[in-house]
This record gives C-alpha cells, sequence and structure tokens, in this order.
C-alpha cells in the first residue's frame, strides 16, 4: 500500500492533495482560510463556498514555493500577467479537486479520530523542538496566523480525511494476472537484429561544394555565425569579509558594546503554565472544585480538556514570557507557583490555568558572550569601514570619470582587468546579476559604441560591491564569410551527403522489403553491409534504436522486419529485425514490472473519479475568480 501511495505522488494532481497542504503549507501563513465571505467568493461547490480569502491565500503560497525553487526568474514569469492569471486558475481548480473529494469521503462515511489529528500535528518538523513536540512553538505559529487550535485541528482533520480516502484509492487499483500475463508478453523480450550504417562523414568527404552554394548556405544561415557582444572590463571590488579579517577590537571597546547592547543577551522572566479547557461553564466549574479539593491537574487535563494538543502533556502548554503572555493569562493574573485561576472565557470555551513554575529576569555575563560581543564588534567596524570606502571610490570614480586611476589612488585597490567575454561567459568574479544588468544594458557605452564613463557602486550583497568601467568592447556581429568559409563548405558537404544517404537508404529498404534479387546489388551499390546479430533488450527504452526497433513488426518465420533511424551522430542506419524472444523475469524482476503496471493504474483511476465528481457536481464560479 504505502509502495503504491509514494507511486502515486507522480501523479500531479495526487501530488498537489497528497502534499497535505494545509499541514505543511500552512506555516506560511493562511489565518484567512477558514473564513467564509457570503457574497464575495471563488466558487461553490454543491453549495459549499470557497471564499476569495481560501483563493488568494492559496495563490500566494503557490507564488511563495515558485520563487523559491525559481529564484529571479519567477519575477519575469510574474511580470506576465497571463501567466498569473494562469495559474490563478490551476490554484482554484486544486481548490475545487479538494472540496469535491472532501465531499465525497464524507459521503462514504469516512472519519478522522482525534489521536491521528494529534500524531500528525505531532509529527510536524515545524512544531519540533530538539526532535520534541514544542507546545509554546505550536501555539505560537497558529496564534500568528490567526488560528485556535481548535481551527486548525479542524483543517488537518479535513486533510486527513482527504488522504484517507486517496489511499483507498490507491489500495483498489490492480491487474488481473491475465492482463498482466499478456502485457508481460508484449512488452518484456529481447529481439535479435543486424544493422548498416551510411557514415555521412564518409559520404561528405566525397561531396562537392560550389562558390554559389557556399555563398547561397551563408546568406540563409548567418544567424549561425553570429558572434555575441563582448567587453573587457576594469574593476574594482569592495569585499567587507576581507576588511573585517584586517580589523582588531579592545577590550574597550568590546565591554562600550557589551553595555548599550544588553538587552541582546537578556532573557525575560518567564512562567510556564498548564491549562484544562471545556466547551462548557458548568464542566469547568465541577473541574475546578475537584482540583479545589485536591485532584490531580495532569489527569484531569489527559481525561476532559478540549485541548487535544496540551491534554496528551497533562495540560502543560510550556513556558510563556511576559511580552508573548496571551490574553487569557494576563486575565488569570497568577503570580505564585501551584496557584489556580478561577474559569475563564475564552474565545475557545472555557479555561482553568495553573501556574506551574516561574523563571527571573537572566542575564548573560560578559564573560560568557566575549567572544559573541567581539565578533559584533569586529563586524560593526568592518561594515563601517566598508561603506567609507564605497564612499572614497564612488567620489573618485566621478570625479575622474575617465579612468580608474583616481579610485585606485583614494582606496590603495588595484583594479583588475578581464579578458574578452559575452553574457554567456561572464568572469565568476563578476558573474552576479546587478553587475550584467549595469554591463549590458549599455549605461557604459558613449554613443558610437566606444567605452564610456565608469559606473557606479554597484552592491551585489551585503558584504561585496563593484565599480566597473568598459575598457574595450566589440557589438554583437556576423562574421564575414571568409573568416567562416571551411565551416559552411563542410556543412554545404553534410548536406548533400545526407541527402544521397536517405535517397540511398530509401531505396535499399524497399529492396529488402521486397525480398528480391537486387536487395544485395542496391547495398553493395551503397557500400553498405549488415554487422553480425545483436541482441537487444526491451529494457532499455531510452535508447531511440531500441525504440524504433521494438516498433518493428514481428518477422515472419525465415524472414526479417526492416526499419531506419537517423542515430545520435547524423548517420542513417538501415535495421533488419530477424527474431524476437519473450524474456523470462524471475519472481522480484516480474513483482517490480507489475507494480509498475498498478502504479500507472493510480493516476488513471484517480483522473476517472475527479472527471466523475465534476461531472456531477453543481459548480458555480464567483467574482473573485478573476484577477482584479
Amino acid at each position: 500500500m504505502m509502495d503504491n501511495l509514494r507511486a502515486a505522488a507522480n501523479h500531479f494532481v495526487l501530488k498537489i492533495i497528497l502534499g497535505l497542504t494545509a499541514i505543511s503549507c500552512v506555516l506560511t501563513g493562511v489565518g484567512n482560510y477558514l473564513i467564509g465571505g457570503d457574497g464575495d467568493y471563488a466558487a461553490k461547490v454543491n453549495g459549499q463556498q470557497i471564499s476569495r480569502a481560501q483563493l488568494e491565500q492559496a495563490v500566494q503560497n503557490k507564488r511563495d514555493r515558485q520563487q523559491e525553487s525559481m529564484g529571479e526568474q519567477f519575477f519575469q514569469l510574474a511580470a506576465n500577467e497571463g501567466y498569473m492569471r494562469q495559474m490563478r486558475q490551476q490554484v482554484l481548480s486544486q481548490l475545487i479537486d479538494e472540496t469535491l473529494l472532501e465531499q465525497y469521503a464524507n459521503n462514504l462515511g469516512l472519519t478522522i479520530g482525534d489521536d491521528q489529528i494529534k500524531q500528525a500535528i505531532f509529527a510536524i518538523p515545524a512544531f519540533r523542538t530538539e526532535d520534541k513536540f514544542d507546545n509554546t512553538k505550536f501555539r505560537a505559529l497558529i496564534g500568528n496566523m490567526g488560528l485556535s487550535t481548535d481551527q486548525y485541528a479542524a483543517l488537518i482533520r479535513k486533510q486527513l480525511l482527504i488522504r484517507q480516502l486517496i489511499q483507498g484509492i490507491v489500495g483498489t487499483s490492480f491487474l488481473l494476472p491475465a492482463e498482466t500475463d499478456r502485457l508481460l508478453a508484449a512488452a518484456v523480450q529481447t529481439r535479435d537484429a543486424r544493422l548498416a550504417t551510411f557514415d555521412i562523414t564518409a559520404l561528405a568527404a566525397k561531396q562537392t561544394a560550389s562558390d554559389d552554394e557556399i555563398q547561397a548556405n551563408y546568406n540563409a544561415h548567418k544567424n549561425q555565425y553570429l558572434l555575441p557582444e563582448t567587453f573587457k572590463v576594469s574593476y574594482i571590488q569592495m569585499d567587507a569579509e576581507a576588511m573585517q579579517a584586517k580589523i582588531s577590537v579592545d577590550e574597550q571597546e568590546i565591554r562600550s558594546w557589551y553595555v548599550q547592547h544588553q538587552d541582546q543577551f537578556t532573557l525575560p522572566a518567564r512562567k510556564r503554565y498548564s491549562i484544562i479547557q471545556s466547551q462548557t461553564e458548568n464542566d469547568a466549574n465541577n473541574w475546578l472544585k475537584q482540583l479545589q479539593q485536591g485532584d490531580d491537574f495532569a489527569a484531569l487535563a489527559k481525561a476532559h480538556s478540549t485541548d487535544v494538543v496540551s491534554a496528551k502533556n497533562g495540560g502543560d502548554i510550556g513556558w510563556i514570557s511576559d511580552n508573548e503572555s496571551l490574553d487569557e493569562l494576563k486575565q488569570a493574573n497568577l503570580s505564585e507557583k501551584g496557584q489556580l485561576s478561577s474559569v475563564i472565557q475564552s474565545s475557545v470555551g472555557f479555561l482553568i490555568v495553573r501556574l506551574d513554575d516561574v523563571a527571573p529576569v537572566q542575564i548573560s555575563p560578559l564573560s560568557a558572550m566575549h567572544d559573541e560581543v567581539a565578533a559584533k564588534v569586529k563586524q560593526e567596524k568592518a561594515i563601517g569601514a566598508y561603506y567609507a570606502l564605497q564612499r572614497k571610490v564612488r567620489d573618485a570614480a566621478s570625479n575622474d570619470d575617465e579612468t580608474l586611476v583616481s579610485a585606485e589612488a583614494a582606496t590603495g585597490i588595484k583594479a583588475q582587468e578581464t579578458d574578452w567575454f559575452s553574457l554567456n561567459d561572464v568572469p565568476a568574479a563578476l558573474n552576479y546579476d546587478a553587475v550584467k544588468q549595469v554591463l549590458f544594458e549599455g549605461a557604459l557605452l558613449g554613443s558610437n559604441g566606444a567605452p564610456g564613463s565608469n559606473s557606479d557602486v554597484i552592491t551585489v550583497d551585503s558584504n561585496r560591491a563593484f565599480i566597473i568601467r568598459i575598457a574595450d568592447h566589440r557589438p554583437e556581429h556576423v562574421q564575414p564569410l571568409e573568416d567562416v568559409r571551411a565551416l559552411v563548405e563542410q556543412e554545404v558537404r553534410l548536406q548533400k551527403a545526407v541527402v544521397q544517404a536517405r535517397v540511398d537508404a530509401k531505396k535499399a529498404l524497399v529492396a529488402l522489403k521486397q525480398s528480391n534479387d537486387k536487395s544485395a546489388e542496391v547495398l553493395q551499390d551503397a557500400g553498405l553491409r549488415f554487422s553480425a546479430v545483436q541482441r537487444f533488450d526491451s529494457a532499455n527504452q531510452g535508447d531511440p534504436l531500441i525504440q524504433t526497433l521494438f516498433a518493428l513488426p514481428k518477422p515472419l518465420q525465415g524472414k526479417s522486419s526492416y526499419g531506419m533511424f537517423t542515430n545520435a551522430q547524423g548517420d542513417i542506419v538501415l535495421i533488419a529485425l530477424d527474431s524476437v524472444t519473450p524474456r523470462s523475469l524471475d519472481d522480484q524482476q516480474r513483482k517490480a514490472f507489475v507494480d509498475h503496471l498498478n502504479q500507472g493504474m493510480i493516476g488513471v483511476t484517480f483522473d476517472a473519479l475527479l472527471a466523475n465528481l465534476r461531472a456531477a457536481a453543481k459548480i458555480k464560479m464567483g467574482a473573485a475568480a478573476q484577477m482584479q
């Protein structure tokens, strides 16, 4: 089952659903996911509304993931309104599919238990610290998203329900034994064949190319001989990290910085709380009485608390500082260890809060933080020196706009000069988008294309910047015929050779298929001879020769089937297929083959289910479905 489920993730729609978007991507922000809106919706699916907020958040999550994977290339795509409109429609389609699957799962009576929800939440890496579930981190993260624990649990329940449905679909995808045997016989086999190759390179050497043919080919394919725009560049590099290595700090500077930034080394006072959550005030009052009579808080929390996360830990919600404290905890106003609150009404029901422990303000001494403070002082001094250097370079390069000599004198840094390069082979030292943008947009060239002015300071990251100047420039141009004549002549010869080879190959193929007496003569005239018999296996379907060979019809007894293909070198190859032999598989190989076939059936089954659900559904698009 799990092997099939992993295979299902290769199907596009299943990959989206199985990703459990609400579990993993919720951490990027889905505070509005559960919020509807009567008048402004994206779609209604059998009366169930997909709100504008849901769609906008799902689109934003999609944007964030694409930006992370594609980098700067994403911004180019995002500027295309058509691309963004298509993304929005894809995301809405996925939300509709998810809603249809949820409704279908509910109609089937599928259910998800509280323990399944707990285990799913506890397993999310973002909620764990040192490989243990961190309740404080969990509450802080979902609180930042505007979700209560009950709302988040409902979201997880929905996604686990859909996952359970998909697992059921995966488990029913299988092929009957007879179907398997038929497919095995057709797909798992070896074929014996002989090959005869027209060597295009050898044929080209026998061809001729006139001056008119060379000129015509050159005129028709000038773009093949286009040389890109190239530069030689002088530059001064400023590197903050290199400067930092040369900077020293004394103890007075370290102590002064520590005193000024002592708040960075101060851990505020914290309190550790436990809670019992109830849906009714009456239950909460009864439990408070039991606690006041000496009942165990942890036992009551595990048995009765409706907060699914803290209940497992006996109500413990961890350490919380005063500036992070929730309104309910502030309302409890507890100051002594073991102190109980009265029943507090909250947005999630009714709470009983106990103060478990108190930790006072803690200040890390300078002796413990000395190396860290020294590194920060050194870094700040380096940054100051780095920006001061940038100002010097900028002023000098601006005052002397025709060379970098003044900038060299002002900074003591020797300018470097590159060899010729184009946009496709920028030297590693200058291979930054910001540098390439300034260089190739033409701003540093004069009106006649000659080297012009110095650049301004170009910052490429927080620690590195450049001043550059074009030392020499060659515009994009087509190489003259006299410089590429040998290449053009060879191209003419190759083209003629390919034409001749195709004519000869087709003639030989016709004769071979007719099995007439002239076939040997035709091959001999073309200078061809079939190789010795070679055996080919259907397992190597990535090879174009194998694909062509296994597409040929099975030869009749005592006969051969013939075909033709072009190899990677451009040579034309005749194929004589002599025999086809089914290949037997051992148990392990057979199982792997059957698993592969079943995996292919999963996507087919899932597509069919979604198609049927959509066909039977009433889907109404709202105004929010369109880009504003």
